[in-house]
């Protein structure tokens, strides 16, 4: 059942089964003005979605794991202003896409899978479009459309949500909301989720509140089959870029041409764009984790950190490579090269599910401590004393979870689960030659052996030298 609320007429049944009945005329004219302009809504989304049973099926997962008598509520990112009067592009906010694969601003989803009115078990409100909207800006999902990606029959007006959920509320004993619990996240810039909390608890102080995260976080750590053919493609996206420039870089080119090389590639591949910043990264500066001014011109003799990632339908690649400047490594660029190499396929040989990331971060540690003796930096006594001295040129993770989110939503010190999608990235930085080596891929982890998505990237000294030339 597809339902708007522009005008309801309301029968006299007790509170927690009224239904909703359309006008048609309003209903009607809505949908003429979608179906004039959905081809726009089309060729506006570069990608391909996923069928709607990806989320059906997510939406499944999420339900059966609240507690009896909840209600959950997911917000859209807001639109956030750039300056004048422009906006920042607008990217989804992750849960509610994992959940609806509905892609765009003013959506709240609704699910209470206990709800004695079944118009509310699943309920999704999102922006009504107007003749203004679809002429400037390109018509919104009309309720026949977010039925078709979602899969959600009950369909609202976004302004009417607050008048609608009022009484389902009410019927509900729990309430779970959705909260940026990333480890690495600390901001003082408000956001939607943390707004529609903080009016839900102003609103029901005597409901118990929820996490909706933490049950959020687990589920996404595993993905579906539907999810890997996404990061498949955003990986794909990767590598034509990474073969793109593999041909142009040389000395003399600046670092922002060769970002500008990705972007064409990605762009013309049905990309959104980069995943996160790219660094591009020549000589000392590939010793600066994240660096992103992209400004310096590249030299003879130099070596340069390309670390950058597709994304594709919200999906993201992250791939790390090291690229000589003139198409051939120096004995000790390929010395320190090869030894990153080392850990990568050592990393890669011992990631397995059920081991926690930093049990299996420790062992690659360990064997990254005898790679620095190997490249004199350290002797075998000075690592005896100090375990941890490889701290001073290894200073991050070998591995995060990937996603719809870069460094994906995870359970740091949880077993990781059979079918996570992690990135690979063991690193070695010595500022005081000017050398930093990262070498990153992306693998599906499996019992007995990961799945590599890029095994069929440049990954060898010689297959780099080779796809130069």
């Amino acid at each position: 059942m597809i339902v708007s609320l522009t005008r309801t007429l309301k029968f006299a049944l007790p509170q927690k089964y009224i239904f909703f009945i359309i006008f048609s005329k309003t209903y009607s004219d809505s949908l003429e003005l979608n179906d004039k302009f959905a081809l726009q809504i089309d060729n506006k989304m570069k990608y391909q979605s996923p069928s709607k049973e990806l989320f059906v099926k997510n939406r499944q997962k999420l339900s059966s794991s609240l507690k009896p008598g909840s209600i959950a509520i997911f917000h859209s990112n807001a639109e956030m202003p750039r300056n004048g009067d422009a906006f920042f592009s607008f990217r989804q906010q992750s849960d509610l896409y994992y959940l609806t694969g509905v892609d765009q601003e003013d959506t709240i989803l609704v699910l209470f899978p206990d709800c004695p009115n079944p118009m509310f078990k699943e309920a999704i409100f999102v922006k009504e479009t107007n003749e203004q909207i679809a002429v400037w800006d390109g018509a919104r999902l009309n309720p026949t459309q977010v039925f078709e990606k979602s899969g959600i029959n009950s369909v609202f007006w976004f302004h009417e949500f607050w008048k609608t959920v009022h009484s389902v509320i009410l019927m509900a004993d729990n309430i779970y909301v959705n909260l940026n619990e990333n480890d690495r996240f600390l901001s003082d810039v408000a956001y939607s989720n943390l707004t529609i909390t903080h009016q839900l608890k102003s609103k029901y102080p005597a409901h118990q509140f929820f996490r909706s995260t933490p049950i959020m976080s687990r589920l996404r750590m595993q993905k579906e089959a539907e999810e890997l053919d996404m990061l498949k493609e955003a990986v794909e996206i990767t590598r034509k870029g990474l073969m793109r420039v593999l041909k142009f870089i040389k000395p003399g080119v600046w670092e922002y041409e060769i970002e500008a090389e990705l972007i064409h590639e990605f762009v013309r591949n049905r990309s959104r764009g980069f995943a996160f910043d790219p660094i591009i990264a020549s000589g000392s500066s590939a010793c600066v984790l994240h660096y992103i001014e992209n400004n310096k011109q590249v030299k003879d003799g130099d070596l340069l950190l390309l670390d950058f990632g597709a994304e594709y339908g919200n999906y993201n690649g992250d791939l790390t490579r090291c690229i000589p400047a003139n198409g051939t490594f120096s004995a000790r660029q390929k010395q320190v090269y090869n030894a990153v190499l080392d850990v990568h396929k050592f990393a890669r040989s011992i990631i397995q599910p059920g081991v926690p990331l930093p049990e299996y971060h420790a062992e690659v540690c360990k064997f990254t401590n005898e790679r620095l003796v190997e490249l004199g930096l350290f002797t075998s006594q000075e690592i005896k004393d100090n375990p941890k001295a490889f701290m001073k040129y290894f200073m991050h993770g070998t591995s995060h979870h990937l996603g719809l989110d870069v460094h994906d939503v995870m359970h740091r010190y949880e077993p990781i689960p059979e079918g996570s999608v992690l990135t690979i990235e063991p690193g070695i930085y010595i500022p005081e030659e000017g050398i930093g080596v990262r070498i990153e891929n992306d693998v599906i982890v499996k019992t007995g052996n990961v799945i590599d998505l890029m095994e069929n990237f440049p990954i060898e000294v010689e297959e780099i030298e080779d796809a130069m030339h």
